[in-house]
């Protein structure tokens, strides 16, 4: 589970590497999943996050409490 997104919950996605003579493989598309750690002003901690890239933007822009509240209420505990 450690390419999972707590926020937007984006997981890996499955396909196939297609060689020059047309032969397929499996392949995994991983997104792109960082740790960030947030200061967590309602609760006076800091709290560390897997985000996706796309993840880290939507904090950016709501804010981290409102993103907490997101993530909380996916059923996620942090």
């Amino acid at each position: 589970m450690s390419a999972h997104c707590q926020l937007t919950g984006a997981r890996p996605g499955f396909g196939n590497h297609i060689s020059h003579s047309h032969r397929r493989t499996s392949r995994r598309f991983d997104p792109n999943v960082q740790r960030k750690r947030y200061w967590l002003p309602s609760e006076g901690r800091y709290v560390r996050l897997r985000l996706s890239a796309k993840g880290v933007r939507t904090v950016d822009g709501i804010g981290i409490e409102a993103a907490v509240a997101r993530i909380r209420a996916r059923g996620v505990r942090i």
